[in-house]
C-alpha cells in the first residue's frame, strides 16, 4: 500500500501559528492554512480555530463553517491507513451501499470512524473520477477500482496485518 496516514503530532500552539502565520499574507489564505495545519498535525485541532480566525480577522463561525463545510478537514486524528469509499451517484449505482453496510456489519466499522485498533479511517468522498471502475475508493492516496466484499475484507486484513 501507500504512505501511511496517520502521522499525527499532538497539538503545539507554536508551530500552529508559525503555519498560519507563513500562509495569511495569501489571498483566500484560509484554505491553504487549514490543509497545511492538517498536513503537519493530521487533524484540525478546535484549538487552531481561534488562531487562524485571529490571523485573518474573521470570527470563529467563519473559521469553524470552512472547516465543517468541506469532508477533506479531520476533527480528529485519522488511523494509520485512511480508506476513503466513493458515495456518488455511479458508485452507488455499483454497489457502494453494500459495502458500507459490509463495514459497518462485518467489520464494525462505518464513514467518520476509526477503528478501534488506530489502524483505519474510514471516510465518505463523493466522486473520485472512477466511474469506470466503480465502486472505487482510495487507500492512502492510491485508487481501487470494481471494489466488492471479498476485495474489501482482503484490503482491510492486510492492512490490519500490516504493522509499522
Amino acid at each position: 500500500m501507500g504512505q501511511e496516514v496517520g502521522a499525527s503530532l499532538s497539538f503545539d500552539e507554536g508551530r500552529a501559528l508559525e503555519i498560519i502565520e507563513k500562509l495569511a499574507h495569501l489571498e483566500g489564505a484560509m484554505l491553504p492554512i487549514l490543509h497545511a495545519l492538517q498536513e503537519a498535525f493530521g487533524y484540525i485541532d478546535e484549538r487552531m480555530v481561534p488562531l487562524v480566525a485571529q490571523a485573518l480577522n474573521i470570527s470563529r463561525a467563519e473559521t469553524h463553517g470552512a472547516i465543517s463545510f468541506y469532508h477533506d478537514f479531520r476533527h480528529a486524528p485519522a488511523g494509520r491507513h485512511v480508506l476513503r469509499i466513493c458515495r456518488a451517484e455511479s458508485c452507488q449505482s455499483m454497489g457502494c451501499e453494500g459495502l458500507v453496510d459490509h463495514l459497518r456489519h462485518a467489520h464494525h466499522i462505518e464513514p467518520g470512524q476509526t477503528s478501534a485498533n488506530g489502524v483505519i479511517t474510514i471516510e465518505n468522498v463523493y466522486c473520485l473520477g472512477q466511474c469506470a471502475v466503480s465502486p472505487a475508493a482510495l487507500i492512502d492516496g492510491e485508487p481501487i477500482g470494481r471494489l466488492n466484499e471479498a476485495r474489501l475484507d482482503a484490503l482491510l486484513s492486510q492492512l490490519n496485518g500490516a504493522r509499522s
